[in-house]
């Protein structure tokens, strides 16, 4: 890995496109480019659980900012780097269509209701239209 180069960055439970800007010993600083998987909402250390102290609102890591990432979740990515705007579209569609696919499961529809407040402030930071995704 080298500075300058595009590839796949995996962070917590997302996955994204950007551009290393620094190389340390186990680490690399990417800068983000385009989402590929949106993080899951809830909280991490209590996967998949609604009875939680703390549901998190997971968003996506931010156009062009910095993230550091364990050199052994980056790999080098060939494809063409899409747009953000048009990415993070894309993978919070994938990710909405995944959780109402399973509407009587308690963690996707608190999963719902996160997402569609991060949906609400995707609209406001990036202008994004949403169609085929119903807001509460």
């Amino acid at each position: 890995m080298e500075n300058g180069q595009i590839v796949r960055a995996f962070r917590k439970t997302g996955s994204y496109i950007g551009e290393i800007t620094e190389v340390r010993q186990d680490v690399c600083i990417v800068r983000v480019l385009a989402v590929i998987k949106h993080p899951m909402q809830g909280n991490l250390h209590h996967p998949r659980e609604v009875d939680v102290p703390f549901f998190h609102e997971r968003k996506a890591h931010a156009f062009r900012e910095q993230i550091q990432v364990p050199a052994n979740m980056v790999r080098p990515y060939e494809k063409g780097v899409p747009k953000y705007e048009d990415s993070l579209r894309e993978a919070v569609q994938n990710l909405h269509d995944e959780l109402a696919s399973k509407p009587d499961d308690p963690f996707s529809k608190r999963s719902l209701e996160a997402l569609n407040i991060l949906i609400r402030e995707y609209e406001l930071m990036y202008g994004i239209k949403w169609t085929g995704i119903e807001k509460s």
